[in-house]
């Protein structure tokens, strides 16, 4: 009989389940909170599905009038960089989306912890978001264009107010989501209602906060097209709008490209401050 003996601060590892056929350990695939990474995974569908279609271009089992080969799409987004045109479509559409996104996001937290953690406060807030949630926000616009004119502000507005009601519902249901029980331990150590917040209601509600950020980001580029392709004269959204009139399909693919990328690029930002703000769940 072996004797297993650990090093102080060690734990012991827990037994792995066994079948009950066979009486082999049964491997746990969920995998908890501590997923292991495979990002050449992600990498390698992109790089196949990329080349299956510059394949099928190139051997005419794909139209290049329908779709593009990606080394046209390249061509064309090439040819936007070197005319300078690049950075003014970006810029402004990068300064559109974060202030609207930061705003919408700011205030759907305010009013989703009020709501989380007020009756008054969700019995005025719960009523309003299930009557305007569900209205498609792109047909405020012109609304918006009415109250703010054809410039930046009726843009900004519609990111916003896409932004806000996914976080309000987020928040407050994350903070419902908050294990009773921990905040009676902090009841239990005379902890205020102020700490109580602080230190676990708000900290526990994180990650479904978290969660209703990527959604709310999906939406802000979203509306962020929707907007430009009415009244802007720069934007990732005024120029497939013109590459679409135009039917140059290689800009058009080109410029959703940029898009796809910027969503990579705000999906790579939320999960590092996933990995800063909840490192505690590994």
């Amino acid at each position: 009989m072996s004797d297993i003996s650990t090093q102080p601060g060690q734990q012991t590892p827990a037994p792995a389940a066994l079948d009950a056929a066979s009486g082999k350990p049964v491997s746990f695939r969920g995998g908890g909170f501590a997923p292991k990474p495979r990002k050449l995974v992600g990498l390698a569908v992109f790089v196949v599905l990329i080349a299956l279609w510059e394949l099928g271009s190139r051997a005419g089992v794909i139209s290049s009038l329908v779709l593009p080969a990606p080394s046209e799409a390249f061509g064309a987004f090439m040819d936007l960089a070197n005319s300078g045109n690049l950075w003014r479509h970006l810029s402004a559409s990068l300064q559109r989306l974060v202030i609207g996104f930061a705003c919408g996001v700011s205030l759907g937290l305010i009013f989703g912890t009020a709501a989380g953690l007020s009756s008054v406060a969700r019995a005025a807030i719960t009523p309003l978001v299930s009557a305007i949630f569900p209205i498609p926000k792109i047909a405020l616009l012109p609304l918006f264009i009415i109250w703010f004119g054809i410039g930046e502000g009726s843009k900004v507005a519609t990111i916003l107010f896409g932004c806000f009601f996914p976080m309000v519902i987020a928040t407050y249901s994350a903070i419902d989501n908050v294990d009773r029980t921990l905040i009676r331990m902090g009841q239990s150590f005379s902890l205020s209602r102020a700490q109580i917040i602080w230190k676990i209601v708000l900290p526990a509600a994180l990650p479904g906060i978290l969660s209703g950020t990527r959604i709310a980001a999906s939406i802000s580029i979203i509306l962020l097209v929707a907007a430009e392709m009415i009244g802007a004269e720069y934007g990732i959204g005024a120029y497939v709008l013109l590459a679409g009139n135009l039917m140059a399909t290689d800009q058009l693919i080109a410029g959703v490209a940029i898009l796809s990328l910027l969503g990579l690029t705000v999906n790579w930002l939320i999960s590092r401050l996933e990995n800063h703000f909840l490192g505690w769940r590994n």
